[in-house]
């Protein structure tokens, strides 16, 4: 079958299109309910089958934590109901999302109620990769992440972190891939995933409901600048004590985890509370090339779920979260006294060996054969990756605009 062209930055697959007309007259007609997007319905659903959910809600967590979600909730909720203009598969996405969410909170919950030795897991000091989306930090991620010294994160246990027994959460991950893929045919090119293969922590910082995913989907301006400014602290003791109960489960505590999420760059003091012993990777790339491939990206997600995407408002965007990323980073920095290495995304286009040598040093790692072997092969696989797509499609866009 010919691969469908991305013809232009809000290019809609057609099964998106068609199962948005279904989902519409669906709910016209009374065939399915229409997704109730309040902070009392989304709970309702993700606790049907919890035994004491008032209990799980503060398992392992402290009052404030519990209270911070529960505001972020409303406030989300609100902002999607007033600012996103959703349309039904946008709709029917978001409740899916949320109850997601909610519903691992609660399983995270009852886990540590039953199990808070979890929740004292010793880590062995983490690797962070810090810089903006589409600046070079997945390369950076993947080729850390390559060194058996390492561990990471793989995309069952960020988008599915609650351990479950049998292998569900890879059976999950495989039928969500499936589907967003059937949904969106230009998602592996622009953001490269599967099942059991390096991922960023993302899905770990939005399930405390940080902006930075649901600001991606959807345009909730009002939500990004409530959470912008309010304290990242609960955000990132979530994410620590996700960390650790998946690091306990599968074994790995005593390897460095090399860690991404763009959004790091936001929240540096939070984060680095939480990991004081932390090496960084700082990645940097030229500031229009960040921004117009931020900007596909983003549309890329908008344009499934919402009707009236406009180009103008999503570059806005993204120029604000890239200044307001390095002015937060360069602020935290200035106070910084870890080990930490700077990466251009030039240098490691040119030559990745002698740039991750440097990285090595600069954190005082030891670079084996056997890492180097390792990172050799990624990087041969990587020259095959669907993503150098994405850079054909970005050729493509700015010779016609």
């Amino acid at each position: 079958m010919a691969k469908l062209e991305r013809e232009h930055l809000l290019s809609r697959g057609p099964l998106a299109s068609r199962a948005n007309a279904f989902l519409s007259r669906a709910w016209e007609r009374g065939w399915l309910p229409t997704p109730d997007l309040t902070p009392e319905g989304l709970w309702a659903v993700a606790a049907r089958n919890v035994a004491d959910p008032a209990a799980a809600e503060f398992g392992g967590r402290g009052r404030d934590d519990a209270a911070d979600f529960r505001l972020r909730l409303e406030t989300l909720c609100a902002a999607i109901k007033d600012e996103a203009q959703l349309n039904a598969l946008g709709k029917a996405m978001a409740h899916g999302q949320l109850v997601r969410v909610i519903r691992n909170r609660l399983a995270f919950g009852e886990l540590w109620q039953t199990r808070p030795e979890l929740l004292e897991t010793k880590l062995a000091p983490p690797i962070i990769v810090i810089g903006h989306m589409r600046s070079g930090t997945t390369r950076i991620h993947k080729l850390l992440a390559a060194d058996p010294a390492h561990s990471h994160t793989r995309y069952q246990d960020a988008y599915h972190p609650v351990p479950r027994r049998f292998g569900m959460n890879r059976v999950k991950s495989a039928f969500d891939l499936a589907m967003l893929g059937a949904l969106n045919p230009w998602l592996q090119t622009i953001h490269p995933m599967a099942v059991g293969e390096v991922e960023e922590e993302l899905a770990w910082i939005s399930a405390a409901l940080h902006h930075s995913i649901y600001e991606s989907q959807w345009h909730i301006p009002w939500y990004s600048a409530f959470s912008e400014a309010r304290g990242a602290a609960p955000i990132y003791r979530e994410f620590a004590r996700i960390l650790r109960t998946d690091a306990a489960s599968r074994g790995i505590a005593d390897k460095p985890r090399v860690m991404k999420v763009p959004a790091f760059a936001e929240d540096l003091p939070a984060l680095l509370e939480q990991f004081p012993d932390a090496r960084l990777v700082l990645a940097h790339r030229d500031h229009e090339a960040v921004l117009r491939s931020a900007v596909s990206l983003c549309a890329n997600q908008m344009a499934v779920q919402c009707d009236h995407c406009d180009i103008a408002t999503i570059e806005a965007l993204w120029e604000h979260k890239i200044t307001l990323r390095e002015e937060r980073m360069a602020k935290a920095l200035k106070t910084w006294d870890g080990a930490i290495s700077r990466l251009e995304f030039d240098e490691l286009n040119t030559d990745w060996q002698s740039a991750i040598k440097r990285c090595y040093a600069d954190l005082g790692l030891s670079l084996t054969e056997r890492a180097h072997q390792a990172m050799a092969a990624q990087m041969a696989g990587s020259a095959k990756g669907a993503h150098r797509e994405h850079s054909a499609q970005l050729k493509r866009f700015a010779n016609e605009s």
